[in-house]
This record gives structure tokens, C-alpha cells and sequence, in this order.
């Protein structure tokens, strides 16, 4: 399947509006970029992003990436959970401090990717799952790096919110690497704004000419508070990952469709009607 140009605007009369439940700023960015792919599309952010209850850990972590050591082991890889981490984490880097030389920064999606980038990592040193596999977790970030680096004795920094998935640091372990985590940054539950709650609205209401994009299990979960006498069997959503698939389907959303994390994959899922 072609990837279709921002530049062009199909017409979006037969496409449903497209729910975007990604934390802001990122949700703000994702309706742009839809809507220049001729989606129409609304932000409605199902999980907020604060910073750190406690600075000082990040402060740290950041002194001992720049001095290339960690827990008396060889800083190999900082792995960042998703762009809000990068964002995060970044935004208390010292001054005038350079990404070190050789040190790998990792992360399991393309908007990690952007992010780090964005931030001023060298490509070079950027590790993520090729877009081409389809994959985005932590399982195909492990199936790049773990040809490359013999893993015991190495040290690897995972910056994250609060709690996660540890299967990426429990394999590192198992391969002899010592891991430790950073919270940069705590998840909270949005208030939806007038936007949000008319949004919210009409997807109850008319939820045949609506569609859910999760990227998150743990913002599914806040949907039944949001709406606690919901009907979701009526409802379909795009999900970027199995699991949010499987979180989507326990609340009720029987058409549940796996897409890509990208806003080009979304728009071409759309008109090819996996969608409809």
C-alpha cells in the first residue's frame, strides 16, 4: 500500500471523524496532520502529561549520561518509552550538553524516533523498530539491539512515567545488563475540554460516523469513567498495538482494527475501509 502525501486532500465526506486520544501536545499535532491527509479528526486526549513529582532523579540520570557510567557498569542505551519521555526528559537537560559519542538512545515507535532526533540526538545513535516491519514494542526494539551489543556488564537507563512494562528490562537483565529506570514524567487523567467533551458527545451519540485511535491501554481504561453508562458495542477504533486491541475489545468496541502509528497509516486505513 502507497503512502499517501500530506500535501494532498481527499475528499473526507465518507470518512468518520477520527477521536484522537493521544496526550497533548502530540494530540493536537496528530488532528494537523489528518487533516492535511483529508481525515477529519478532533483531539480528545485520554491521558495527561505532568512533570516529575521529584526532579532530582532525572537531574541525576542526565549526570550520569554524561559521564558514560551507571551503577559502576558501562552506559550503553538509554531507552526513552515514547515521545512525551523524550519531551520530558530533554526538557531538563543542562545547558549546552551533548548527547555523548557512542551512546545509543532507543525507543519502540517512529514518533520516539522524530522526538529524539528532534532533540538533538545524532541518527546515528537513534535505535527504533524499521516502520517497514510493522512492530512498535519493546520486543522488535530487543530484536535490533540485541545482536549488537554483548550485553553483560552494560548498564541501560529506561526513562518512563510512573510504572510501565518491564519485559525489555527483565530480558536485559536476563542478558547480564544492569537497567534502572527514570521517571521523567507522571500520567494523569485529562479533564476534556469544550472540544473534547463535544467531541466525546458525539461519538456516543452517532458512534457509526465516529472512530476511536487509541495508542494506549491505559487510556482506554479512562474511557469508562468518562462515559460510565456507555454503549461501546456500537463504537470501532483503530489501535496501534495488539494489546491496545485487547483493551479496546474488553470494553465493549467489537470492530477493533490494528494500524499503524502513523497519521499516513491512519488515513489510508480509513479509505481502504477497514474503517468504514
Amino acid at each position: 500500500m502507497s503512502v499517501m502525501s500530506e500535501s494532498k486532500a481527499p475528499n473526507r465526506s465518507a470518512l468518520p471523524l477520527v477521536l484522537v486520544t493521544r496526550p497533548q501536545p502530540q494530540a493536537d499535532e496528530w488532528v494537523a496532520r489528518l487533516q492535511a491527509l483529508g481525515v477529519p479528526a478532533v483531539a480528545l486526549p485520554l491521558m495527561g502529561i505532568a512533570a516529575p513529582a521529584d526532579e532530582a532523579p532525572v537531574h541525576a540520570a542526565w549526570r550520569s549520561i554524561l559521564q558514560r557510567g551507571l551503577a559502576g557498569a558501562s552506559l550503553a542505551l538509554v531507552m526513552f518509552v515514547s515521545p512525551n519521555a523524550v519531551a520530558r526528559f530533554f526538557a531538563l537537560r543542562p545547558a549546552d550538553a551533548a548527547w555523548p559519542a557512542g551512546l545509543l538512545a532507543g525507543g519502540v515507535g517512529p514518533g520516539t524516533r522524530v522526538a529524539l532526533l528532534q532533540a538533538g540526538v545524532p541518527e546515528a545513535a537513534v535505535r527504533t523498530p524499521p516502520e517497514a516491519g510493522g512492530q512498535f514494542d519493546s520486543e522488535a526494539l530487543w530484536a535490533l539491539l540485541q545482536p549488537q551489543i554483548d550485553w553483560a556488564g552494560r548498564s541501560v537507563l529506561i526513562v518512563r512515567g510512573e510504572g510501565g512494562r518491564d519485559w525489555l528490562a527483565d530480558t536485559l537483565r536476563q542478558h547480564g545488563a544492569t537497567v534502572r529506570y527514570v521517571e521523567a514524567y507522571r500520567r494523569t487523567v485529562p479533564v476534556p475540554d469544550v472540544v473534547g467533551r463535544a467531541a466525546l458527545q458525539q461519538a456516543l451519540a452517532h458512534p457509526e460516523a465516529c472512530c476511536w485511535l487509541f495508542s494506549s491501554s491505559e487510556a482506554v481504561g479512562h474511557l469508562p469513567a468518562l462515559a460510565p453508562l456507555a454503549d461501546w458495542s456500537l463504537a470501532r477504533a483503530l489501535a496501534t498495538h495488539p494489546r491496545i486491541a485487547e483493551a479496546a475489545q474488553r470494553l465493549g468496541i467489537l470492530k477493533v482494527d490494528r494500524v499503524a502509528p502513523s497519521p499516513q497509516a491512519v488515513a489510508e486505513a480509513l479509505h481502504a475501509g477497514l474503517a468504514p
